[in-house]
């Protein structure tokens, strides 16, 4: 087991990162707040959506497997319902690093497919948000970080 900090660390050291669920309208939805921090932060970040070519002006892509070049991470932003196949296509792509996004909601996040990545080699990050942390963070995400921890929805270690 690692620490969430340290599993955070990791995650947001790789630089390109794909951010499935993100919405043709920005509207506040949290793939695209994610989305568009990484971009702040200097992220090559991408966005997933089957049902866009473009968002906010930049190229959008079906799945992961139509991403040029690949990436090093990816944040699922999805239903929960669609985490277990997109963690199945980031084991068959060699994607390392997994982040099942949570806020205060139900999120992302999917047992079984934080154990299906687990036991195909993946760090997984099973809850929380990458916004949280590190270099992506913000003054409202730093402060939901301690009570999310305290109800379980930010994981203490992965």
């Amino acid at each position: 087991m690692q620490p969430i900090r340290q599993a955070a660390d990791d995650f947001l050291s790789k630089r390109r990162i794909a951010v499935t669920g993100v919405s043709r309208t920005n509207g506040g939805h949290g793939s695209n707040t994610v989305y568009n921090r990484l971009r702040e932060r200097g992220y090559d970040v991408v966005p997933v959506n089957p049902n866009a070519d473009k968002i906010e002006g930049d190229p959008c892509y079906p799945d992961l497997e139509s991403i040029p070049d690949g990436v090093e991470a990816v944040v699922i932003g999805t239903r929960p319902e669609l985490a277990y196949p997109t963690m199945c296509e980031c084991a068959s792509l060699g994607i390392e690093h997994v982040w099942l996004h949570r806020g205060p909601g139900p999120g992302s996040t999917s047992d079984r497919a934080a154990a299906y990545g687990r036991d195909h080699g993946i760090r997984v990050i099973n809850g929380g948000c990458p916004l949280m942390f590190g270099p992506t963070a913000d003054f409202a995400h730093k402060c939901m970080r301690p009570i999310l921890t305290l109800t379980r929805a930010v994981p203490r270690s992965v």
